[in-house]
């Protein structure tokens, strides 16, 4: 994309703004912690354990919930993994969800909505200003 590494770099930790507006707490910082959820579907707890600006963002799992999957917690202890470059006069993003591998029962469908929300929202949002997260629940 044509953005500079720092408003991917921004975007990226607007969570809210691309993932999921159910999110609570910090995206930003080292050791900042957030939740997330997807109805009575996914739940997460986040935390940032690497935050180099303009360059890398990474997230640990520290607890996890499906209720589609015989493993409920099969994320837990995974990393999700953001690397932010410059390439060839282009921002560049290599996303990558460390530990989250095929023999896992909830891996095609958590494949799929990865690069729906990276490669459609967070892209939406870097470069068009809005992306496409889960919009809020009605309480």
């Amino acid at each position: 994309m044509d953005q500079t590494p720092e408003e991917a770099f921004d975007a990226i930790n607007n969570v809210r703004g691309w993932w999921s507006e159910e999110i609570e707490g910090g995206t930003e910082k080292l050791n900042d912690e957030f939740t997330y959820h997807y109805q009575d579907d996914h739940k997460c707890r986040m935390k940032l354990v690497e935050v180099i600006p303009d360059k890398k963002v990474v997230w640990l799992v520290m607890d996890n919930y499906f209720n589609f999957t015989k493993d409920k917690s099969e994320w837990k202890g995974t990393k999700i993994s953001f690397e932010i470059s410059k390439k060839e006069n282009k921002t560049q993003i290599r996303f990558t969800h460390l530990g989250l591998i095929p023999e896992y029962e909830c891996f095609d469908i958590c494949s799929n909505a990865w690069s729906q929300y990276i490669q459609q929202s967070l892209f939406g949002l870097i470069t068009e200003g809005k992306g496409k997260p889960n919009l809020k629940e009605n309480s």
